[in-house]
C-alpha cells in the first residue's frame, strides 16, 4: 500500500501525463474471496465511473468542460486507483485537443492500457446530464427495520440467512446504509446498495446487520460489492443474484460497481440524490 498514490501528498499536474494512472490487480482482493486468478469468475459486471470535473483546451486555448462516464469491465485484470484517476483527468486541463472525439479516444486508449481491457467512455455536455435528473434505487427499503446494532458489529457472512418456510421468490432489496473506508487513508466511502435475487426469501434483519458491518472495513468499492455478492451467493444460495452499489463522489469522481451471475440488464447510471 505504501506505493499507492492514494493518501500521499500530491502535486497537481500542469501538463498531460498518462503515467499518473495507477493499476491495482483485481486478483489480490479476489483471492480473499476464494477466487483464483485462473478461475472463471462467478459473476460478470462493470464498474461505472462518473467524472464531474472533466476539462481540456480547444485548439485556440479556450477551456472546455463536460461530464464523462467510464465503464471498466469487471473481468479486466486491473482496477484503476481512484486518486491516480483524478490526477490523470486533471492533467488534461492544460492539454489541447482538436475536438471532443479526440479527447474521448485519448482517454479510452490511456484507461484501457492501465485496466488491461477495453474501457468505454462517453462525454456529455452538462445540460444533457441535468435533463436526466435523479432517481433513487427501486426495491424494498430494509433501512426501515428498527433493529439494535452492536457497535462492534462486523460484516460477518454468518448473519446472512433465508426463510426456509417459503419457496423461491423474486425480490429486490435496497439499503442506503452501506459505508466502508478507504483502505489507505481511512476516509469514509458512502453508498446505496441494491440486491436483486431469485430464491428463498433472504432474512432482512440479518442482511441489514451484515451491510452495516462494513462500516469499519477498509476496502475498495469494487471489492466491497464483490464481497457482498460472494457472501450472499454462498450463504443464501439464490438461483439468480445481482448486486449494485452507487457510491457518493469524492474529488469529482464516483464509482458504481455492478455484479451479476445471469443475463441481467446493465444499470442505466442514473444519479441519486446523494451523488
Amino acid at each position: 500500500m505504501a506505493t499507492l498514490p492514494l493518501g500521499q501528498a500530491s502535486q497537481y499536474p500542469d501538463q498531460y501525463d498518462p503515467s499518473l494512472l495507477f493499476p491495482i490487480p483485481r486478483s489480490e482482493n479476489r483471492a480473499k474471496l476464494g477466487i483464483e486468478a485462473n478461475q472463471v469468475l462467478p459473476f460478470v459486471g462493470v464498474d461505472i465511473w462518473n467524472a464531474y470535473e472533466l476539462s481540456w483546451l480547444n485548439q485556440r486555448g479556450k477551456p472546455q468542460i463536460a461530464l464523462a462516464e467510464f465503464q471498466v469491465p469487471a473481468d479486466s485484470p486491473n482496477m484503476i486507483e481512484s486518486k491516480s484517476f483524478k490526477l490523470y483527468l486533471n492533467s488534461l486541463n492544460s492539454a489541447r485537443f482538436e475536438n471532443e472525439d479526440a479527447v474521448r479516444e485519448r482517454i479510452i486508449t490511456d484507461l484501457s492500457a492501465v485496466a488491461g481491457s477495453k474501457v468505454s467512455t462517453r462525454i456529455y455536455p452538462t445540460d444533457v446530464v441535468a435533463k436526466k435528473g435523479m432517481q433513487e434505487m427501486t426495491g424494498v427499503l430494509i433501512d426501515r427495520l428498527d433493529i439494535e446494532v452492536d457497535p462492534n458489529l462486523s460484516a460477518d457472512p454468518g448473519l446472512l440467512g433465508v426463510n426456509d418456510s417459503f419457496g423461491p421468490i423474486e425480490q429486490c432489496l435496497v439499503s442506503h446504509l452501506l459505508k466502508s473506508n478507504c483502505p489507505v487513508t481511512g476516509q469514509p466511502d458512502w453508498a446505496s446498495v441494491q440486491i436483486r435475487y431469485q430464491g428463498r426469501p433472504i432474512l432482512e434483519e440479518g442482511l441489514l446487520r451484515y451491510l452495516i458491518g462494513f462500516r469499519q472495513l477498509g476496502e475498495f468499492h469494487e471489492h466491497c460489492v464483490e464481497t457482498i455478492f460472494s457472501d450472499i451467493k454462498r450463504q443464501c444460495k439464490p438461483e439468480k443474484l445481482s448486486v449494485y452499489a452507487r457510491y457518493t463522489r469524492r474529488g469529482g469522481l464516483d464509482i458504481n460497481p455492478f455484479r451479476t451471475d445471469h443475463n441481467a440488464p446493465w444499470p442505466d447510471n442514473t444519479r441519486h440524490a446523494r451523488q
